[in-house]
């Protein structure tokens, strides 16, 4: 059998340079000198023919393409020889699942406790991102599965769909449209607009108005949902969100009043996705059951 040229200490060097931006960090993480670290990366270079770095004008260091596609496979890997080489079988499980920032706290923190408590044995960490930062961690193996909208993802992405949400506007108490049971678009948007932020959900929104014939006058942009509601609830101007808040006050106590929209409207598709091209852990897959199981009850 032919041996393996590239050793799992190398590989943790790998990892901890892209964690921590450069060779010196990596070396004061794992405790050991910064030559050994920058030689073990020169030998996984050399074994692979290519650069996983590339160094930036402040002396760190990034991955390069190939370097972010090695890093996500290393991970892996990295896992499963924990979980091989545990002797006593008592390694706890670990999901790190990406959450987008909108949905994150109407939907993460339920989740994972009740799939915690059905799988005791799983630890979940949580991290919180925009989409674009989320696509990037599911790609270097940062996380394993991340709760998000299916819009602007890579199609090489294993998605699985767990509920459409439709979109609907938010006006003040008071406001002369806060009595009606729908409104239409165009209508809503004569009032100057409070947009969500955030990369595609900005995008969204704007084709959404678009597409009914509105160039919105923007009043604000934020990329918070709270602070939309709470901009909404003081008259600063009228609201889109498809993220579902059942309660009807801002976090300062003024009222904001939600309005479902007319016509037919391009749904948020609420999905968990992985990464296609690495192997999915035990862990993400039950998670995603579990999850697709949760959406459905």
């Amino acid at each position: 059998m032919k041996p393996i040229a590239i050793s799992l200490r190398q590989i943790d060097y790998v990892i901890a340079t892209a964690d921590g931006g450069s060779t010196a960090a990596a070396a004061r993480i794992l405790n050991v000198s910064q030559p050994s670290v920058s030689l073990a990366i020169s030998k996984v270079e050399e074994h692979l023919g290519r650069p996983l770095f590339a160094r930036t004008s402040g002396q760190g260091v990034v991955p390069t393409s190939y370097g972010q596609q090695k890093l996500g496979e290393f991970r892996a890997l990295r896992r499963q020889a924990g979980q091989v080489l545990d002797a006593q079988g008592s390694e706890q499980a670990v999901l790190n699942l990406g959450v987008f920032s909108t949905l994150g706290p109407r939907y993460a923190p339920s989740l994972v406790r009740r799939f915690q408590d059905a799988h005791p044995q799983t630890r979940v960490h949580l991290r919180e991102a925009d989409l674009e930062t989320l696509s990037g961690w599911l790609e270097t193996g940062q996380i394993d599965v991340a709760l998000t909208y299916e819009f602007g993802l890579p199609s090489n992405f294993d998605i699985t769909p767990l509920a459409d949400v439709r979109p609907y506007g938010l006006v003040p108490a008071g406001h002369r449209l806060a009595a009606h049971n729908t409104v239409d678009m165009a209508e809503l948007l004569q009032d100057p607009l409070i947009l969500m932020s955030l990369p595609h959900s900005r995008g969204y929104f704007l084709t959404l108005a678009q597409m009914h014939g509105v160039s919105p006058r923007i009043a604000h942009e934020t990329g918070s949902v709270e602070m939309l509601r709470a901009m909404v609830a003081n008259g600063l101007g009228v609201g889109l969100l498809a993220t579902d808040i059942p309660h009807d006050t801002a976090y300062d106590g003024h009222a904001v009043i939600r309005i479902p929209l007319e016509g037919d409207l391009a749904p948020h598709r609420i999905a968990l996705a992985r990464s296609g091209r690495l192997p999915s852990s035990a862990a993400a897959d039950q998670f995603c059951f579990f999850a697709a199981r949760s959406f459905e009850e």
